[in-house]
């Protein structure tokens, strides 16, 4: 028994996230339920760790109202059930939108994860042949996403599709391998955001998505929310992980934050190597 309706929209406007809202760009989103909630508990983030699921942004913002909860499950299930007919769909959507870019003379965000971690970029070419990163047509279109998975960076790096890397408690080494790549990595932080991390430039990634398109090998910070306020498995790098740099052992810097002596690298981390730049 089919325990979905099938929507009118699988896109929704960018103008009802928070963040979304401040983009330059229009800006669409496809979001599903995360994780394992949905009734065949197929996980859509096959990445999240157990700090990454307990903070999901599922449970931020408008995504805290019942309708809201129920229509991502709703389009959720669908999914699981008709692929095909559910990205047939998406493709068409696109295609609505691309045709009004194209005469308006406009470019379009489409953000196709905003809480999952799929590959829709793959399945739009499996089940309806619509190349969007091959497709001259389609280069109006600017596609970007979060993901957990090193693999879909390796493969859309450099290409239409702006991947951002997720660093969480349990990746350290492919968080590390993504900044060699020249990828950009995002990082949730507990209060004021670090100038570094790793090395690298910390930016505001809250101020908008656009960030992660127009970043080029920073780290974007964003400030715990939700759930994640209450995080305590390291998914959420806490202030209290400051320490005394390496390098000079500046124990005065920690009150300021970052080491103005010798190798200005902000005092955050898990470990003593987190203060090496790496670069």
């Amino acid at each position: 028994m089919q325990n979905y309706k099938i929507p009118k929209n699988l896109l929704s406007k960018g103008s009802t996230n928070t963040k979304t809202a401040k983009n330059e760009l229009l800006t669409y989103i496809l979001y599903l339920a995360p994780h394992k909630q949905n009734s065949k508990k197929i996980n859509l983030c096959p990445k999240a760790s157990k700090g990454c699921a307990a903070a999901c942004l599922f449970s931020a913002g408008r995504g805290r109202f019942s309708n809201v909860i129920n229509a991502r499950v709703n389009k959720t299930e669908y999914f699981l059930d008709d692929k095909r007919g559910f990205i047939t769909q998406l493709a068409r959507e696109l295609h609505k939108i691309n045709d009004k870019a194209l005469k308006g003379r406009y470019n379009v965000a489409i953000r196709l994860n905003g809480t999952s971690d799929l590959d829709f970029i793959y399945l739009l070419k499996k089940y309806s042949g619509f190349d969007v990163l091959n497709d001259d047509n389609f280069s109006n279109l600017v596609f970007y996403d979060y993901t957990a998975i090193l693999g879909k960076v390796k493969k859309y790096i450099n290409t239409n599709y702006h991947l951002t890397f997720s660093r969480k408690e349990d990746n350290e080494n492919e968080t590390l391998e993504a900044l060699k790549m020249g990828a950009n990595v995002s990082a949730v932080f507990s209060g004021d955001l670090p100038k570094y991390y790793k090395g690298f430039s910390v930016v505001d990634g809250d101020k908008s998505d656009i960030v992660m398109i127009e970043a080029n090998n920073v780290i974007l910070g964003l400030k715990a929310k939700g759930e994640a306020k209450n995080d305590k498995s390291g998914f959420v790098i806490h202030p209290e992980a400051v320490k005394p740099c390496r390098y000079c052992n500046d124990k005065p810097a920690i009150k300021r934050g970052f080491c103005s002596a010798f190798c200005m690298t902000e005092h955050y981390g898990e470990s003593m190597n987190d203060l090496n730049p790496i670069k």
